[in-house]
């Protein structure tokens, strides 16, 4: 069942790239990302209002809130960082790259969450990356 999340994921972050690369021209790169913004948060918390109870919030623990918003801090520079390689760059030379955070992310889970490399997660990150360097150079 997980797969069918991160496999809609995937669809709907290539639209993404494709809808901004349309969506930024002529527009600062920044202002774009900021609307892009609102309109995820909009969208959001209209998720968490319709389906979920937000008094939850209110039980968040101190490190969920630190955490979550790291993450968010996180989220928001490589937005901007994305927004303007679009701007600059071919969304297929700049997509590939983006998904070098695949290979990040393994590695930073082995790392800082002590979970554990297998021959099949390096692998996949290897080809990532080779991958990534046949799309771009």
């Amino acid at each position: 069942m997980w797969w069918w999340y991160a496999l809609l994921s995937a669809v709907f972050a290539a639209l993404t790239a494709v809808l901004a690369k349309v969506g930024i021209k002529g527009v600062n790169s920044d202002l774009a990302t900021a609307i892009r913004t609102v309109v995820i948060l909009l969208v959001a918390w209209g998720i968490v209002l319709a389906k979920d109870n937000p008094a939850d919030i209110f039980q968040l623990s101190p490190r969920t809130w630190l955490f979550l918003g790291l993450s968010g801090m996180a989220t928001g520079l490589s937005w901007i960082f994305y927004f303007k390689a679009l701007q600059l760059g071919k969304v297929s030379q700049v997509a590939p790259v983006d998904k070098l955070s695949v290979a990040i992310a393994i590695v930073l889970s082995v790392v800082f969450l002590g979970e554990t490399l297998t021959l099949k997660a390096a692998l996949g990150a290897v080809l990532i990356i080779g991958g990534t360097l046949v799309l771009i150079l």
